[in-house]
């Protein structure tokens, strides 16, 4: 497992002090002639030296201002000269000094009732405490300025102001609140045209958005922020614009655009003289050579980086560097000379009091020792990055040394701690797994990938079947509960609702302040991290004791074997195999589980990852498309596969029912359609078939209603939403229940859905489904929608529908669970998101079918419904009855039935 220290720069509190107002001058009736001159003269002075950089000449100048107007008594000018003397102080790493004279400053204003000066020796004072690092004291002061800003009408400094309290809430790990006040700011410098601290505040809104794992949003402000500041050529904030986007690019698997940005960037740093900058980038470009594979590249990068730290003496960027040089040389098989560099990074992470960078310095040790095939060396790296990690409340870290760790013992033999270990990890990941965003969560699962594999592997082998089952439950319910995420999907109870938003917001405060960590440790941020996590963890036991409907949402320990097994129906054997490959040092295999209400059972097959993979492919676009025969042979390699291992385990049984849970790409192709070349006979000829989207312990109550279907079709009869043959299938099902009339065209409303949904037990929706997470162009539809004549629905909202007496949603349309992503996720999810909303069964369509094959399947299921049968058997019967008429299995297989089959 890697643990990377990455560095990146993002443009942080405007830490400029305020431009103090044209000097008030004493007037002549005020003081002598020749006094007032001397002012003028040495204002002029001063102002000539600070231009010049000359900050002690310029204070002993201000000084003896200080000294005539004092002898004047003019306070007004007193308050604008000491707010002068504090500024320079300020601006030469003086904060404390600055002080002084801010606060002799401040109860002068006060006392004048000089407004304009009182605001400005607040906003000073809080600058001054911010560069002291004592940032709620800064807060303070920002928040007394704000009102008085507003009262002045200065529009310039009441929006910096609000920058800067923005700032404090992003660097306390408060996103949203940060947003919310640059977000004020941000219209007020385009009001006043301050387009170069307009691009600022768009930099630093992008910066919030990235660390709450919203890339899209980071990037639309980072590219707002780049043209505004070519266009007033303020090169600075033009190269941390650029350098944000190449970041985001990054974070989201895209080093090829990061390498565009991050070149862009490094030249106008290297036009500036910005030497910091310049090392920077030049560390995230071997970051983003590495991520492409290209060592000789990231190296180079690299070296060229660590010079630069070296000579401007930055202690803290060179260690990171030492030791991403040092995880680049063990990725390319070089432990050795891994090592070396590491060894030079520890030191200085120690002496710069980098805990979070020691304890990654570390891990990384480990990781080159166990490629050097010395594990106990790698184990004492490992113990001492744990503990570190565990003391700062590093639990990403935490997470990946545990693994490290299971994997050496595993390889000394000591499988009862690999195991320990290994779960351990999981544990934390699944933790904070529930509360990642999108962008994160893929990452995170990339990340994370190997130690499930390795546990699950490793348990089969250990004879350990029951165990190793309940974490492929428990990961699969997992995979679900991300995808309700993913949509932002809704539950039905409004305060469940309002529990899960603030529990949400909670964990993004969480994400953000993790984020902040691993850019610059500190004891504050690292106790504050482990007080929300505890929080965080609290909060999820609660809402999952309040509100049991949602506590799949926060799952993390696992259930009873027993409990699982009894709540499999009598007569029912579940299927599901579980890819095991493309784990670093463990063996490519799938694992098939077997199970029944009284036994489980797990065979281990051997497999070529990138030929299994093909397969599916190749299956999935040969019987999709309805053109070819080569079909059968492909479906008996995969029969082989996925069945035969088993076969006489399921046939012990002689079940009723045979229940699939596909994950993965197996979601994609249909089970039923699989051929058995020694017999001759696809698997539905010789078991109805149905799918789950997991085991459960949590039973759906039975629908009430007994009879009757609501069937809406063709709600737009317009291109490109057309759907002309939905009409006739839609009026011949409605047929054939008494009572149950078709809604057609306009009268296909989301209303009429809602109204009439609790009255029937079969729900039936012949329009088109979008469920591509970029959209669907073509039919001009937004993501995750169904389509009514009125409106797209979000099926995020599914909850709010009434489903509770639905036995069966069809979803028949063309669009309706076509291919989104190459994960399946789309087709299990929609299944599970209709199912939490109170459906006992979804039907959908894996692939577009022609209306007649559709009509006549559909017909066909729904008569033999009515004929008393179970919903899987009246499929089968559908099916078989298609097979007659139409053999190739584009005609007959894509309907798949999910959820309960009775």
């Amino acid at each position: 497992m890697k643990r990377i220290i990455i560095s990146v720069l993002v443009l942080g509190v405007f830490l400029t002090p305020l431009t103090v107002p044209p000097m008030v001058q004493p007037s002549r009736a005020q003081s002598p002639n020749a006094q007032s001159q001397e002012v003028e003269k040495l204002i002029r002075q001063a102002m000539e030296q600070q231009q010049q950089g000359k900050s002690q000449p310029a204070i002993e100048t201000w000084q003896q201002i200080l000294s005539i107007v004092r002898q004047l008594n003019d306070l007004t000018t007193e308050v604008s000269v000491l707010n002068r003397i504090g500024t320079v102080y300020n601006n030469i790493g003086q904060p404390k000094e600055a002080l002084k004279y801010f606060n002799q400053a401040l109860p002068i204003s006060r006392e004048v009732r000089d407004r304009y000066g009182e605001v400005l020796t607040l906003t000073n004072i809080g600058l001054a405490y911010d560069k002291l690092g004592k940032s709620t004291e800064a807060l303070k002061y920002y928040n007394q300025a704000l009102p008085i800003w507003q009262e002045v009408r200065d529009r310039s400094g009441e929006a910096r102001t609000l920058t800067n309290i923005g700032s404090y809430y992003q660097n306390t790990g408060k996103p949203e609140e940060a947003l919310k006040y640059y977000n004020q700011a941000l219209p007020i410098w385009q009001e006043v045209r301050a387009r170069s601290a307009e691009a600022r505040t768009l930099t630093n809104i992008g910066w919030v958005y990235d660390s709450i794992g919203k890339p899209e949003e980071a990037l639309k402000y980072y590219n707002q922020a780049l043209p505004i500041s070519q266009e007033v050529h303020d090169r600075f904030v033009e190269a941390v614009a650029l350098n944000g986007i190449g970041w985001v690019h990054y974070r989201i698997g895209k080093p090829e655009k990061a390498l565009d940005n991050f070149k862009q960037a490094l030249a106008i740093w290297q036009e500036g003289g910005d030497r910091s900058g310049e090392a920077t980038t030049l560390n995230n470009m071997g970051l983003a050579y590495d991520k492409l594979e290209k060592s000789k590249e990231a190296l180079e990068y690299l070296k060229q980086a660590l010079k630069i730290r070296q000579k401007v003496r930055d202690r803290p960027g060179q260690a990171a560097t030492l030791t991403n040089m040092g995880l680049a040389y063990n990725n390319i098989g070089k432990p050795e000379e891994a090592l070396e560099y590491l060894n030079e990074a520890l030191p200085i992470m120690r002496s710069v009091g980098d805990r979070s960078g020691e304890a990654t310095t570390l891990n990384n040790m480990g990781l080159a020792y166990q490629n050097m095939k010395q594990p106990n060396k790698a184990l004492k790296s490992y113990n001492q990055a744990l503990e570190i990690r565990r003391k700062v409340g590093d639990r990403p870290g935490e997470a990946v040394t545990l693994t490290n760790m299971g994997l050496a013992y595993r390889d000394i033999n000591k499988p009862t701690d690999a195991i320990k270990n290994l779960e351990d990890s999981i544990k934390i990941t699944l933790e904070m797994r529930s509360g990642l965003q999108r962008e994160n969560r893929q990452k995170f699962l990339q990340a994370n990938n190997l130690t499930p594999i390795a546990l699950t592997s490793l348990l089969i082998d250990q004879n350990q079947a029951d165990r190793a089952f309940q974490w492929v439950n428990i990961a699969t319910t997992v995979d679900l509960a991300d995808y309700t995420r993913l949509i932002n999907a809704k539950v039905a109870n409004p305060q469940a609702q309002k529990a899960i938003d603030e529990w949400n917001q909670k964990n993004q405060q969480l994400q953000s302040l993790r984020r902040q960590l691993e850019d610059k440790f500190s004891e504050n941020l690292s106790r504050q991290i482990r007080e929300s996590e505890a929080e965080v963890n609290r909060q999820a036991e609660q809402i999952s004791r309040s509100f049991p409907e949602v506590a799949e949402l926060f799952e993390t320990k696992l259930k009873d074997i027993a409990q699982l097994k009894a709540s499999i129906s009598p007569g029912t054997v579940v299927i599901q195999p579980v890819l095991l490959t493309n784990a670093k040092n463990v063996p490519n295999t799938i694992a098939i589980f077997v199970l029944t209400k009284d036994s489980l059972n797990v065979k281990k097959i051997a497999i070529d990852p990138t030929e299994f993979d093909k397969l599916i492919t190749q299956y999935r676009e040969q019987i999709s498309s309805g053109l070819t025969s080569d079909y059968k042979d492909t479906g008996g390699k995969l029969y082989d596969i996925l069945i035969r291992p088993v076969e006489d385990k399921i046939q012990a049984f002689s079940p009723k029912q045979l229940s699939i849970i596909a994950t993965g790409k197996l979601r994609y192709i249909p089970f039923e359609a699989l051929l058995d070349k020694q017999t001759e006979k696809y698997l539905i000829e010789k078991y109805p078939i149905n799918y789950l989207t997991r085991i459960s312990t949590r039973s759906s109550p039975d629908s009430k209603l007994q009879s009757g279907i609501l069937a809406l079709g063709n709600p737009v009869p317009r291109p490109p939403q057309d759907l002309p043959g939905s009409e006739a299938e839609v009026r011949n099902i409605a047929q054939l229940f008494p009572g149950s009339p078709p809604y057609i065209g306009n009268t296909a409303t989301l209303d009429k859905f809602k109204t009439q949904a609790p009255r029937f037990p079969f729900l039936h929706l012949a329009t088109h489904g979008c469920f591509q997470p970029e959209g669907c162009q073509k039919l001009d539809m937004k993501a995750n929608t169904l389509l009514f004549a009125d409106t797209q629905f979000n099926i995020a909202d599914a909850a709010l529908l009434g489903l509770q007496n639905t036995r069966l949603l069809t979803l028949s349309a063309c669009q309706t669970a076509l291919q989104a992503n190459s994960n399946g996720e789309e087709i299990s999810g929609i299944a599970y998101v209709f199912e939490r909303a109170g459906a006992n069964a979804v039907m959908a369509s894996l692939w577009s079918v022609d209306d007649s094959a559709t009509q006549e399947l559909m017909v066909a299921f729904y008569q033999n419904i009515n004929k008393g049968m179970s919903k899987a058997e009246a499929l089968r019967q559908a099916k078989l009855s298609q097979i007659k008429i139409s053999p190739h299995p584009f005609y007959w297989s894509p309907f798949i039935l999910i959820g309960d089959a009775r």
